[in-house]
């Protein structure tokens, strides 16, 4: 927050004395001492007054969200979002109709948690952030630093302006929160469930992918089943065993992965419904598709298998996919990490260190040795692979045919 960018952007909004203060996301993980990723400033001039004092002093100025008060301000090829304070006119349970203010209160009113309606003044943080300089008009600072994530003001009202909040508040449960969750919130989530079928596929996806990105997801996941929310977003999730224990797998291993977790809910005859609703990217379906279905009867990882099973399954799936389904299959299985580690972590390594290699032959190669057209040519293609992979692709393509042709002879 001390960036020079960051000074610039602020010294631009306040050069005639004017105010300007950072606020949200940004105070709270600074208050945390956790990274402070985007920042965000709120400040009481009209988004064309802000887009003056911006280009005024060579910066740029993106009119990203004028409508509601928002312009972004470009330093240094870094964007700062910059609004204008806010109140509420009209709810839609999604987007709200604001008209614009100079009451910093009223602004944090319309806020969803209270750990994200803190304000700092920007001077204050370059001098080491002092309690004195952050304005909490809700008790956000006691409550982000107590890891309680409560609704300012009354919850229904702040689930009613936008029901994303219902998701919003399991996710941050999931990223802030300490211990039991806030009671009067989590009934008011469970209260308004039925609204969530007001929300797009893409804000869905959104909040449940950051939820599931969690160091620990699956006690929140429960806790979504529970209170009806999960149904509502995910009808085709089953039991969330596998994601608890799939997070204990992939997150000290350092190969957590939201979209293999999301996996860990559901069965193959469901992944594409899913993708679909959710408005996954093509990559994104084809990924959950090949992470649901079963592996092919002749392929092996599980930890016992062995070298050679392993790299036969690493050279039909890849390194990517091989890796989705030994995670998965282990978490389905409820594999006791104390007592498979050293084979579950000698698989990962093998994964990772493992190098793509192509069959020497193809099917031009029957063809030159003058095999006629047709299923026999790929029969016995696949044998000579198969014998190659036995052989720890040791053959080159020099034996490979050799053995194309003995397998040849023996068809006439």
């Amino acid at each position: 927050m001390s960036a020079s960018a960051t000074r610039a952007v602020v010294a631009a909004l306040t050069r005639n004395g004017q105010t300007a203060r950072f606020v949200g996301g940004c105070v709270r993980d600074a208050v945390l001492g956790r990274e402070v990723r985007d920042i965000d400033i709120a400040t009481p001039d009209p988004p064309d007054a802000v887009i003056e004092l911006i280009e005024a002093a060579g910066l740029k100025a993106v009119p990203t969200g004028i409508a509601h008060g928002t312009i972004t301000a470009v330093a240094e090829s870094r964007p700062f979002e910059v609004t204008t304070l806010r109140r509420d006119v009209e709810t839609f349970g999604r987007h709200a109709r604001v008209a614009f203010t100079d009451d910093w209160a009223a602004d944090a009113a319309r806020r969803d948690f209270t750990m994200n309606a803190l304000f700092l003044n920007p001077y204050g943080a370059l001098h080491g952030m002092e309690d004195g300089a952050i304005f909490d008009p809700t008790g956000g600072l006691d409550d982000a630093r107590a890891g309680r994530v409560r609704f300012v003001g009354d919850a229904d009202a702040r689930i009613a302006e936008d029901y994303l909040r219902i998701l919003r508040f399991f996710r941050f449960h999931a990223h802030y929160g300490q211990g039991a969750p806030d009671a009067t919130a989590l009934a008011a989530c469970a209260k308004h469930v039925a609204s969530l079928s007001r929300l797009s596929g893409e804000r869905v996806r959104n909040e449940l992918l950051k939820l599931l990105a969690a160091p620990t997801p699956g006690a929140h996941v429960d806790l979504m089943a529970s209170s009806g929310v999960l149904a509502a977003i995910l009808p085709e999730a089953g039991s969330t065993a596998a994601l608890a224990a799939l997070a204990l797998l992939d997150e000290p291993r350092g190969v957590a992965d939201r979209l293999r977790r999301l996996a860990s809910l559901l069965d193959g005859g469901s992944a594409g419904a899913v993708a679909e609703r959710l408005r996954l990217s093509n990559a994104e379906r084809d990924r959950l598709i090949a992470m649901t279905a079963p592996l092919p009867g002749n392929l092996d990882l599980s930890p016992g298998a062995g070298i050679a099973a392993h790299r036969r399954a690493l050279r039909r799936l890849g390194a990517a996919l091989a890796r989705d389904h030994a995670l998965l299959a282990w978490a389905r299985d409820r594999a006791a990490v104390r007592d498979e580690a050293s084979g579950q972590d000698a698989l990962l390594a093998t994964i990772a260190a493992w190098k793509p290699i192509a069959f020497p032959l193809r099917g031009a190669d029957a063809l030159a040795l003058g095999l006629p057209p047709g299923a026999a040519i790929g029969r016995m293609l696949g044998a000579v692979e198969t014998w190659w992979e036995q052989g720890d692709y040791r053959a080159d393509r020099a034996a490979c045919l050799a053995e194309l042709k003995r397998l040849a002879a023996e068809e006439t």
